[in-house]
């Protein structure tokens, strides 16, 4: 990844874990808590891509894994947010723009529903039943509600600035500087004559002296 990439997906995991750690998760909502890191994810591999989103989504993820309180060992969001990441950059579109409200609203429920299954198995495997407990379905449901609530204040916003620190503008310059550099070259100043200026040279110098042998005759007479 690039160096403004890294900065920029760097400081929004960081604010998106604070806030979900100091606020959201104080909020005591029935079922599960809004996950503002996994939208966070979803918004930089929507335009970075499947490389990228896998990156950011195991950088947020082992974060979210040593952020206190933590409860569950360490990597195993890591490695969730590291597939949905790479899942959801394989949807990325061409321009980085989605086209409708209703494919993105359908990327995140589609990204919290498997977040919370897939973190459910993978506790499973390691012997982590809380989510049985719990309640299975009412995690999936509860999760799926409150990020699609939350998706539209906080994807687009992700995506927008994603957008911006991926344009380079000295890139964007040098290569507007080049192109008239260039037409300049072409068009005048470079004293270069070539082909068709050549035999043009000479055409008019054959002109001339045609012109001055005639002159030259009429004197004779």
């Amino acid at each position: 990844m690039r160096l403004n990439r890294m900065l920029l997906s760097t400081t929004l995991v960081v604010v998106a874990t604070v806030l979900q750690v100091s606020v959201l998760a104080r909020l005591q909502l029935p079922g599960a808590v809004p996950d503002l890191v996994l939208l966070t994810v979803l918004g930089l591999a929507l335009v970075y891509g499947h490389v990228g989103g896998a990156l950011v989504g195991f950088g947020a993820g082992l974060l979210s894994d040593l952020a206190p309180p933590a409860d569950h060992a360490a990597g195993r969001y890591a490695l969730v947010l590291c597939v949905v990441g790479y899942l959801v950059g394989l949807v990325k579109p061409d321009n980085g723009r989605l086209k409708s409200a209703t494919g993105s609203l359908a990327v995140v429920a589609a990204a919290a529903i498997g977040t919370t299954l897939l973190y459910a198995g993978v506790g499973a495997l390691v012997g982590d039943t809380a989510a049985r407990h719990v309640g299975l379905p009412g995690l999936v449901f509860t999760a799926a509600l409150y990020d699609l609530l939350l998706a539209p204040f906080v994807v687009p916003g992700i995506m927008a600035l994603a957008r911006r620190a991926d344009n380079d503008p000295l890139d964007e310059a040098n290569s507007a500087k080049a192109a008239d550099v260039s037409s300049g070259w072409l068009s005048s100043g470079t004293g270069l004559r070539i082909g068709p200026q050549r035999g043009g040279r000479m055409k008019t110098a054959r002109a001339r002296t045609a012109r001055a042998g005639r002159i030259k005759g009429v004197k004779r007479l």
